[in-house]
């Protein structure tokens, strides 16, 4: 991602080098500068641990809010408000005087900072914005009337945001684990619990309700018989990890995307983090809008509408999970056919079936598709940072069913979880697509 920066970068060093006798104002509105926020909130939710659904909840508010400041100064785009049925129309915002760019990465951090802790997450960027303005000579007035702009848009959707039930899943019961055939149990190394078992809950935002994209059902678990549907599943998985070669094992690696891998050494257990998987789409969002030289306005747009596709697809797929509570091929295959067994990467806390990867993968490719086409190729720089190197990725659809597959080679999926899971997110992104009509 730090490539995505670089024109910002040089805008910034080339500003600061020079005096300037009016405000610069094309240093706020390159959508480098843009990704590279986005970028920092992605790095607060990755060094707090958040869990991918509730990350999706942070991009989510966060890019709807700097969605909403944008379009008050670029008449291409309408407001989300009673787009999305339960966003009210916000009040009458003054603009004089301000810079609804500078507002637009204001108002992201404001919300961000806000659905995220610890407080101040996003303090010292924010200044480093402010900086930035100061170097591009923007005058104080200009300063103060933006970040007006941003608090009342801020404002407006975080006091939305306290109505969608988060708040109230937080004291939410726990799932009790029940040891019956095909019911998931907690897995090795972490046996951490149920995550998020109440997330089907949350408000949707485009759905009519977290049960409208129910996929297909999990086949009957059936461990006795050979020839049974699950049977052939299971085997499958434990076949596959038992001879991945070197190109399924960076796949599976790629797109791993576990936010808190818990590592095990002898007697000692140490803790790595990546971005979850919403993360790495909102990183796919930048490199996309680079790629294809996207504007201020489209890039917000893209951030916004993905990150709206993740949210919705985490409550489809969390209505799922926690309604077949369906056992992960680890948990079998350690009973039934071998104590030993390891998947190739670390089986997460939560059911099955269907796999949260894949549907929110297939709902962000079909947003991006309708924003950017199908025939965009790029590398994939997003896991750079953590020592994985690029992948070249021929369509946002096929990186869709690729982030599938890694599952099914990774060990902690039947091909099943993925399939379904694929289908209903993809449905859900063609209906977001659909019902969403963010251009004029």
């Amino acid at each position: 991602m730090r490539r995505l920066f670089c024109a910002a970068l040089l805008a910034y060093i080339s500003l600061s080098s020079c005096k300037h006798s009016s405000y610069n104002s094309s240093v706020m509105k390159d959508p480098l500068l843009f990704c590279k926020t986005v970028k920092q909130l992605n790095d607060v939710v990755l060094e707090n641990n958040f869990p991918p659904m509730i990350a999706s909840r942070n991009y989510a508010y966060a890019t709807i809010a700097a969605y909403e400041v944008m379009v008050l100064g670029d008449n291409r785009f309408q407001s989300l408000a009673t787009q999305i049925k339960h966003f009210p129309a916000l009040p009458h915002i003054d603009t004089t005087s301000a810079d609804l760019h500078y507002a637009t990465l204001l108002a992201f951090c404001k919300v961000g900072e806000a659905v995220t802790f610890p407080e101040g997450s996003m303090k010292k960027y924010v200044a480093k914005l402010d900086s930035l303005a100061s170097i591009a000579n923007m005058s104080d007035q200009m300063k103060a009337a933006s970040k007006k702009v941003a608090d009342s848009v801020g404002g407006c959707i975080l006091r939305w945001s306290k109505k969608d039930n988060y708040l109230q899943t937080r004291t939410a019961s726990k799932y009790a684990v029940k040891n019956e055939e095909g019911r998931w149990i907690p897995t090795p190394p972490m046996y951490g619990q149920a995550v998020e078992p109440h997330w089907r809950e949350i408000r949707p935002m485009v759905m009519d309700s977290a049960s409208q994209f129910i996929p297909a059902t999990a086949p009957t678990f059936d461990i006795k018989n050979k020839e049974s549907v699950y049977y052939k599943a299971l085997m499958e998985v434990k076949q596959t990890v038992d001879s991945l070669n070197d190109e399924q094992k960076n796949t599976a690696d790629f797109w791993d995307d576990n936010p808190f891998k818990m590592n095990v050494s002898g007697h000692v257990m140490y803790a790595t983090k990546k971005f979850s998987p919403p993360g790495h789409w909102m990183n796919i969002v930048g490199i996309a809008a680079q790629k294809s030289n996207a504007d201020f306005g489209t890039t917000v747009a893209a951030y916004a509408e993905t990150a709206i596709a993740l949210f919705d697809a985490f409550i489809s797929c969390w209505d799922e999970k926690y309604r077949s509570n369906f056992v992960r091929p680890e948990t079998v295959i350690n009973k039934y056919i071998d104590p030993d067994w390891q998947p190739y990467i670390q089986t997460p806390p939560f059911p099955s079936h269907t796999s949260g990867h894949a549907t929110i993968s297939a709902a962000a490719a079909e947003v991006m598709t309708s924003w950017f086409g199908d025939q965009l190729s790029f590398a994939d720089t997003s896991s750079l940072e953590f020592g994985i190197k690029s992948r070249q990725i021929k369509t946002f659809r096929d990186a869709a069913r690729e982030a599938a597959m890694s599952r099914l080679y990774g060990g902690i999926h039947y091909r099943f979880d993925n399939e379904h899971g694929n289908e209903a997110g993809t449905r859900l992104g063609l209906y977001i697509v659909q019902r969403l009509r963010m251009k004029k």
